[in-house]
């Protein structure tokens, strides 16, 4: 029962996740002063707590670790680095054409963690 909480949980706040940044991204480039909001700067780290939270959770229940199983690994390095892109692309990019490329690439290494969470193996896309 716990685990079908926390999957569903951990499930939910991908989604969630994933809207926010795409949205996020489309204001950052559409220069709207929406990104700005008061709710867009808190509700997306709340999210992503409840996600990290319930990643954790899922992990000891599983008894999988990163830097011990393969696949976790791979998942915690590439969220390190979705969390940098991410970073660069709503923050931290010093012009527009460096957001947007930071952008697109945690775009493509959040693919990259779904792809390594479905079939478990650190190299999904090589079979």
């Amino acid at each position: 029962m716990t685990y079908l909480i926390l999957k569903n949980l951990h499930l939910t706040t991908i989604v969630i996740t994933l809207t926010l940044f795409v949205l996020r991204g489309a204001w950052m480039m559409a220069e709207s002063p929406r990104i700005h909001a008061r709710w867009v700067r808190i509700v997306p780290h709340v999210n992503d707590s409840l996600l990290l939270a319930s990643g954790i959770g899922l992990a000891v229940l599983i008894q999988q670790y990163p830097l011990v199983h393969g696949w976790l690994t791979a998942k915690f390095f590439a969220l390190i680095l979705y969390i940098v892109l991410g970073t660069i692309a709503i923050k931290r990019g010093r012009t527009r054409s460096q957001r947007i490329g930071a952008w697109i690439a945690a775009l493509l290494v959040f693919g990259y963690i779904v792809a390594v969470a479905l079939t478990h193996d650190p190299f999904p896309f090589l079979h």
